[in-house]
């Protein structure tokens, strides 16, 4: 049996009734591999009374750790925060659900034991709503064509496994708005994927509704790249060249055959400037609102209790 430590961060959120069977799977798993370990739960503002539930688990056992955030911050935030109290000299984070099966811990060891210090899962098939794997599709889509060198990958999830030096490295990026994966993806460092069966949830439904998948798909693309600003640039580019040459044609047209009438035209490229030139500014608006968000250097969460910490 390995005598390093692991540690398992877990974001709870509205899942109170399947933290003792997580509990339970988890430590049926990890005790094949480990006989040092920690499960840190961290409450993300669970309004269903998790945190309770975790104060009861963590008098009897004290490998079981928890902190309550003073409100709801967000998974990521939450991600960071048990990143930065772990102990561990490999760090393990998953969701509270019980659609990362705890019975891949001893794999994502195992290649961890290889040498690679960033360990990803991915799946074939996402055990989410069709609506959701569609959105989620088209996020991806999206976002590998609005960045650079930060590609991202739909099957490729949260469940993941990360050595003290990454954990130390990930802590150092003080962005506001957060990405796990995409943080981990700009690190870099020795990687490795295996395939995993996501589960269906057992109980309950998904936090993440559309409305914030959206602003989680915008703040990932703004956050982690300017190119959306380079593109309104050449929109605008390409539109003052359709302009000019438009412009010329009239004016041969007008001295070729005389001037007409053109109201239908005029005002649909009176709307289409004007969309673009909207759309430019509110690309702009979103830059300089996370601007303003980091510029206030605000603490990213707040902690309001902590157990066996």
């Amino acid at each position: 049996m390995n005598k390093n430590l692991i540690s398992i961060c877990i974001p709870v959120y509205k899942t109170k009734d399947i933290i003792p069977a997580l509990i339970e799977k988890i430590e049926r798993e990890i005790s094949k591999v480990a006989d040092d370990y920690e499960i840190l739960f961290i409450d993300d503002g669970s309004p269903d009374g998790a945190w309770n539930s975790l104060l009861d688990y963590s008098k009897k056992n004290n490998r079981i750790k928890g902190i309550h955030f003073s409100r709801n911050f967000g998974q990521h935030y939450a991600i960071t925060a048990g990143i930065a109290h772990a102990k561990g000299d490999y760090i393990i984070v998953m969701d509270c659900d019980l659609q990362h099966d705890p019975k891949y811990i001893s794999s994502l060891y195992t290649e961890a034991l290889k040498g690679n210090d960033i360990v990803y899962t991915y799946t074939r098939k996402r055990k989410h709503s069709f609506i959701k794997n569609l959105f989620a599709k088209i996020f991806t889509l999206i976002f590998n064509l609005f960045t650079d060198s930060i590609e991202s990958h739909y099957n490729v999830g949260s469940f993941s496994l990360i050595t003290r030096q990454v954990a130390q490295e990930y802590l150092r990026i003080k962005d506001k708005h957060r990405h796990y994966l995409l943080i981990l993806r700009w690190l870099g460092f020795r990687k490795t994927y295996i395939e995993i069966e996501h589960k269906e949830r057992y109980s309950g439904r998904s936090s993440y509704t559309l409305k914030k998948l959206i602003h989680h798909a915008i703040d990932g693309i703004t956050s982690q790249s300017v190119k959306l600003l380079k593109y309104s640039i050449l929109i605008g580019m390409v539109y003052f060249i359709l302009s000019i040459v438009g412009s010329v044609y009239l004016v041969i047209n007008a001295f070729l055959y005389g001037y007409m009438q053109g109201w239908a035209s005029l005002v649909v490229l009176l709307l289409l400037s004007t969309g673009l030139i909207l759309m430019a500014i509110g690309i702009s608006s979103i830059y300089i609102g996370n601007i303003f968000d980091q510029v206030k250097n605000r603490p990213l969460y707040i902690i309001a209790e902590k157990v066996n910490l």
